[in-house]
């Protein structure tokens, strides 16, 4: 296979979600990405998670310095509702009951004005300081470690097999529903690539011909995605 050509191998396709339970197993047939010989060398499953609450959440509410850590959705429209931008209204304050009674639990942000947000955040913190400390900068940055030679590992040249793996935001559908939601995906596949950037940028294209466009990837510099060189390969 020429060095420009696609190729990716085993895809699998994760959606995870903390205390997660296994709900079922689909296989599922997606299209050719890379044919050596007479053979396509790809294939890929889906397996989904689907999240089960066992215990109650607190909710992270922020807009611009205004912040506080609440654990029900009557003291969130109080705080809210003492904000002089945010005209709380009954539409507004259903959703918000809506959003804080749902199995849902990614952040929701609320527009106020163009390219500005209130955000509310489900957690399991108890107090703002242990909110704060879960999220806290990466060991390296908390340590003062100079991210360059992260940098170069990523773009290093280096040909063959990686393995990646990067976690997005995907858009779905709500089941039963014409509404849309964010969910945490995971996505490992092997890659034939020339660095690990090489690596990021065909999985995210791979994904971005295959989901929602809404869905958002993360920056390759970032945690989000990893990745690994597994060796060399045939030109």
């Amino acid at each position: 296979m020429r060095r420009g050509s696609s190729s990716l191998l085993l895809f699998t396709i994760s959606f995870y979600f903390s205390n997660a339970e296994i709900a079922q197993l689909v296989e599922h047939n997606l299209a050719k990405v890379g044919v050596a010989g007479p053979s396509p060398v790809f294939r890929s499953s889906l397996i989904f998670y689907f999240e089960k609450q066992t215990h109650s959440m607190n909710l992270y509410l922020r807009y611009f310095d205004s912040e506080v850590l609440v654990n029900s959705a009557d003291e969130a429209i109080d705080f809210l509702s003492a904000i002089d931008d945010i005209a709380m209204n009954p539409i507004l304050e259903k959703d918000i009951r809506d959003y804080v009674a749902s199995d849902v639990y990614y952040p929701k942000r609320y527009k106020i004005r163009p390219r500005v947000y209130f955000i509310i955040i489900k957690t399991e913190a108890s107090t703002m300081q242990d909110f704060k400390e879960k999220k806290a900068v990466r060991p390296a940055e908390a340590q003062g470690k100079a991210t360059a030679p992260v940098l170069m590992t990523l773009n290093e040249p280096r040909y063959g097999w990686y393995e990646g793996s990067i976690l997005f935001k995907r858009v779905q559908q709500v089941p039963g529903t014409s509404k849309f939601q964010y969910r945490d995906t995971t996505f490992v596949a092997r890659v034939k690539a020339s660095s690990g950037m090489d690596c990021y940028n065909r999985i995210v294209a791979h994904l971005a011909e295959r989901v929602d466009r809404r869905s958002q990837f993360p920056s390759a510099k970032g945690k989000n995605f990893k990745f690994e060189y597994l060796g060399r390969c045939k030109e």
